[in-house]
């Protein structure tokens, strides 16, 4: 049974949506990276997707592109960040961690090498959104039977993709809630809202996270009725940039304290 999906029942169970939050391993430093981390756990994240910098992050906006090449600056490895994330797991054992990327990182890392090490390190599941569903089973080898695989849908997906992906994926589905790149926006309007409960009825097999856009708490009640949990990225990423950790930390809990039903 998965983990991942296992914690999130449990939120759901009290009342509360999950709370994900994405973090570009890394960033701001390589040295504060699992201090800051703690400390956003402590203040209501209730799983963490620990970003993998890459040069090239299609799907990414500027904010997270940007946290991505001071990370690389920084001289972030990938073996750095699985051990990030066998700290970060002896010291949070109950809060999934997930490893967010690009199909090429895995490829020059060697697949299977990834996916032990990954393993080792404690890593919950996998998000690469670069996977075509249609190479997905091709994609990863057997050992990666033991991480959760979570897929992606958009609001260009038919309700027979969406069937698919919710097959294949578990741990939770994730829900694009725009079409283009993550990045922090002003609020959803109606045509958004009406594709995120359509696809929410469709979702049978797992929990349904809904991220891309998703910045303040107003736009967590606004999509709570159709969304056992959130994701948000863009909006920490950009306050890492612009505040402190303090004040990073007043943005989870606001954001935490808006998934209480």
């Amino acid at each position: 049974m998965s983990k991942i999906k296992n914690r999130i029942e449990e939120i759901n169970k009290n009342k509360r949506k999950a709370l994900s939050i994405f973090l570009t391993s890394g960033f701001p430093t390589i040295e504060n990276f699992v201090d800051n981390t703690n400390r956003i756990i402590d203040a209501g994240a209730d799983i963490i997707e620990l970003g993998m910098p890459f040069s090239d992050p299609l799907a990414d906006g500027g904010v997270i592109q940007q946290s991505s090449q001071i990370a690389l600056q920084n001289g972030i490895t990938q073996k750095q960040t699985f051990q990030f994330a066998e700290e970060l797991k002896k010291q949070n054992t109950n809060t999934p961690l997930i490893l967010m990327g690009y199909a090429n990182t895995l490829m020059q890392y060697g697949k299977e090498q990834f996916e032990q090490d990954a393993i080792n390190a404690g890593v919950d599941g996998l998000i690469i959104p670069d996977v075509p569903l249609e190479e997905f089973d091709d994609f990863f080898s057997p050992l990666s039977d033991k991480l959760d695989k979570i897929l992606l849908t958009t609001p260009t997906s038919s309700p027979n993709r969406i069937k698919t992906i919710d097959a294949k994926s578990s741990g939770f589905l994730y829900a694009v809630s725009v079409s283009g790149t993550t990045g922090v926006r002003s609020g959803f309007d109606d045509s958004v809202i009406k594709n995120l409960k359509s696809t929410y009825e469709i979702v049978e097999q797992n929990k349904m996270l809904i991220g891309f856009g998703i910045s303040k708490p107003e736009n967590i009640k606004q999509l709570s009725p159709f969304a056992d949990g959130f994701i948000v990225g863009s909006a920490v990423i950009q306050s890492f940039l612009n505040n402190t950790i303090e004040d990073t930390t007043k943005l989870i809990k606001s954001l935490s304290d808006a998934c209480r039903k």
